[in-house]
């Protein structure tokens, strides 16, 4: 591993208590952060506690949902009152859910978009004070899905897709001011996200293909490392991209 390029950093990562935000949360503080980080679920939080000791930053864990406006007021006032500044801001809370479309309920439409679009929207508004402060960076996670149509899956697309114009857009709107903002696009990746799929009745498992790595799915362990990267002082050049990690299947 790279010599430690988060010494003296302080950071947020949401969804932090598994998958993709835990490795991340681990990663950092590995390379020196102070990080915080937040998800809905207490237990799991409390066995990443547990496992950054050691780390040579540290890791403090907040119980936080990014789906309400006013649970984001509070991670964010809580993280920089525990921190003292925000450095980088990870944003890995995230949803996933497949059916046919036409079956797709209004309620999960929302959740999914609430989650996965809003709640990235509102950490992202959240930090920017303290990101322009520090002249920080944020990095998001977008997906493959944001860039070929997927089935069974219209809300998470969306809400990747619209992940991805956001991204964008802030980098465009906030470059000028110091301010970095990137997403990762993983494909498919060991989660318990991904361990949950099941295909819906009747559906065409061919389509499958679409959404597949050539070789074996990712690691979060593998993405993290990827995001540790564009949070680093060493992508200082990078702003409004996406970096596709996805195992050759956009390619």
């Amino acid at each position: 591993m790279a010599s430690p390029r988060f010494t003296g950093k302080s950071a947020l990562v949401t969804g932090g208590a598994s998958g993709i935000g835990r490795a991340t949360a681990l990663r950092l503080a590995s390379e020196g952060a102070s990080v915080v980080a937040t998800d809905v679920n207490a237990e799991l939080l409390g066995k990443l506690s547990a496992d950054a000791e050691g780390c040579d930053g540290s890791v403090a864990t907040l119980v936080g949902d990014v789906g309400s406006e006013g649970g984001v007021t509070a991670i964010i006032d809580a993280s920089v009152a525990q921190l003292g500044k925000l450095d980088v801001v990870v944003n890995a809370a995230g949803v996933l859910s497949f059916s046919h479309t036409h079956e797709l309920s209004l309620d999960e439409w929302n959740r999914l978009i609430t989650i996965n679009l809003t709640g990235t929207f509102l950490v992202c508004r959240g930090a920017l004070p303290h990101l322009l402060a520090t002249r920080g960076n944020i990095v998001n996670l977008a997906s493959t899905a944001a860039h070929r149509g997927q089935a069974w899956a219209a809300a998470y697309v969306a809400s990747k897709g619209g992940v991805l114009a956001l991204t964008r857009a802030l980098a465009v709107e906030y470059g000028g001011a110091g301010l970095r903002v990137n997403s990762i696009s993983p494909g498919a990746i060991d989660t318990p996200i991904t361990a949950a799929f099941h295909l819906p009745e009747g559906a065409d498992a061919s389509l499958l293909k679409r959404a597949m790595p050539i070789g074996p799915f990712g690691t979060p362990e593998g993405i993290a490392a990827a995001i540790a990267y564009v949070g680093s002082d060493e992508a200082s050049h990078m702003n409004g991209a996406d970096l596709l990690v996805d195992g050759a299947t956009l390619a």
